[in-house]
C-alpha cells in the first residue's frame, strides 16, 4: 500500500485525536492543570496526531503548505523524549492556538465539512 493509500485512514485518525483531545479540555484549563488523567491522555493523543501526520504522503502534505509539518514532528520528539521536562504551559497554549488551523487544514485534505 503506498503512502498516498495510506492518507484517508491516517486523516481519519489524526482527527480522531483531536476529537479526543477537545474532549479532555472541555472543562477548560484549570480542569487541564489540575488532573494528571487528562493531561496523560491529551499529551498521548498529541504524540500519536504528531507521530500519524509524519505518516501522512509529501502529496497530500503539499496541500497544505501553511502546515509547519517539520515543526509537527519536532513537537513529537519533544512530547517522546523530554517527558520529564513538558511544560504544560506550552502544551496549553499549541492545542488552543495551533491545534485549530492544523484541524481545518486536516478537515480540507480528507474532504470533510466541519460540523
Amino acid at each position: 500500500m503506498s503512502g498516498t493509500d495510506k492518507d484517508p485512514a491516517l486523516l481519519s485518525h489524526i482527527l480522531e485525536c483531536m476529537k479526543r483531545i477537545e474532549e479532555n479540555i472541555a472543562q477548560g484549563r484549570d480542569a487541564f492543570m489540575a488532573s494528571h488523567t487528562l493531561q496523560d491522555a491529551v499529551i498521548r493523543n498529541l504524540q500519536v496526531l504528531s507521530e500519524s501526520t509524519q505518516r501522512l504522503s509529501p502529496t497530500i502534505k503539499a496541500t497544505q503548505p501553511q502546515i509547519d509539518w517539520r515543526a509537527i514532528a519536532a513537537f513529537r520528539n519533544v512530547l517522546v523524549h523530554d517527558y520529564l521536562g513538558l511544560d504544560l504551559e506550552q502544551i496549553w497554549s499549541v492545542i488552543r492556538s495551533d491545534l485549530p488551523p492544523l484541524k481545518g487544514a486536516l478537515i480540507s485534505m480528507s474532504g470533510q465539512r466541519t460540523a
